[in-house]
């Protein structure tokens, strides 16, 4: 299993997104570099965002959500074309879950398990 993972709950639909693209970015600096990307599965999870044997390292990481798009397919206008999640990584061997709760007009986040 990955050192980052998500999973995105369609709450307007009351399921899982699946579909969604997702990006996982580290800050280097004033930059951010890529880490790895996917798209979530049909349970809306997506377990392998840091390529298998690569350790994550301290330090600020970004998800960014193609929430946009999800609900473009679907024919349904939506406020936020992307969503941003940025989180601190103090203990780069502990796991790290991000879920994603979202709808049309809003979203929340957290640390999962």
């Amino acid at each position: 299993m990955s050192g980052v993972t998500t999973h995105v709950l369609d709450l307007a639909a009351g399921r899982p997104a699946a579909g969604v693209a997702v990006r996982l970015e580290r800050q280097a600096g004033d930059t951010w570099q890529s880490v790895g990307q996917g798209t979530t599965d049909a349970d809306g999870r997506l377990r392998d965002l840091v390529p298998a044997g690569a350790d994550l390292e301290t330090g600020r990481y970004r998800l960014t959500f193609a929430t946009g798009p999800y609900f473009a397919a679907s024919g349904i206008a939506s406020f936020h074309p992307e969503v941003a999640v940025a989180f601190e990584v103090a203990a780069p061997r502990e796991h790290h879950h991000v879920p994603l709760l979202v709808s049309p007009f809003g979203y929340t986040t957290y640390r999962g398990s």
